[in-house]
């Protein structure tokens, strides 16, 4: 299964947006890969969770996390070899990683260990500054001030350096292109 977890190496910057649930991560990938002409990952966990909510009206299950890692892991690498220049990743194995501490106190070794072993040039943790919109999924409306700060405060003891995003859509999308522009 580890095989399934790894990262394709390519120069191809990787920019990764975490954070809870409904804080505009697809909104700003898509919108950033249009931008740059290049190719944008979407979150595989929804994609896998929506056909089994659809199927089955069931919710995320611990057997259900290293299926969707690897999914995840598989868009990943295969939109880094269409990419120029950027990937943006609408999630990663490290989002994944937390949510499954937030939900079922502990992780899968394997996930965490290559959430862990990614390298990604810049991570951006999305702020809950954006209203929250409810669909099948979503589950936390009233409990993303504590999602944030979990997530702030694993990427800070794990030394994983991350940069806060906040404010509105275009606020955001002008924060990361001034920081994308600088890198080029």
């Amino acid at each position: 299964m580890e095989e399934n977890l790894s990262q394709t190496t390519t120069s191809i910057s990787r920019i990764a947006f975490v954070g809870p649930e409904c804080t505009g991560k697809t909104t700003i990938c898509t919108k950033l890969a249009h931008y740059f002409q290049t190719q944008w990952v979407p979150e595989y966990m929804r994609i896998y969770l929506q056909k089994k909510w659809d199927e089955t009206q069931q919710v995320c299950q611990w057997e259900d996390l290293l299926p969707i890692a690897s999914g995840q892991m598989f868009l990943e690498n295969q939109k880094v070899q269409q990419a120029n220049e950027f990937l943006f990743c609408d999630t990663n194995l490290l989002e994944i990683t937390m949510y499954s501490y937030i939900y079922y106190g502990k992780c899968p070794t394997e996930i965490e260990t290559s959430a862990l072993a990614h390298r990604y040039d810049i991570i951006f943790l999305a702020h809950i500054d954006v209203p929250w919109q409810a669909d099948d999924l979503r589950d936390k409306p009233n409990e993303r001030a504590e999602v944030l700060t979990f997530f702030k405060k694993y990427l800070s003891q794990k030394e994983i350096p991350y940069i806060f995003l906040k404010g509105s859509e275009t606020e955001r999308f002008d924060k990361v292109i001034s920081i994308l522009k600088q890198k080029i």
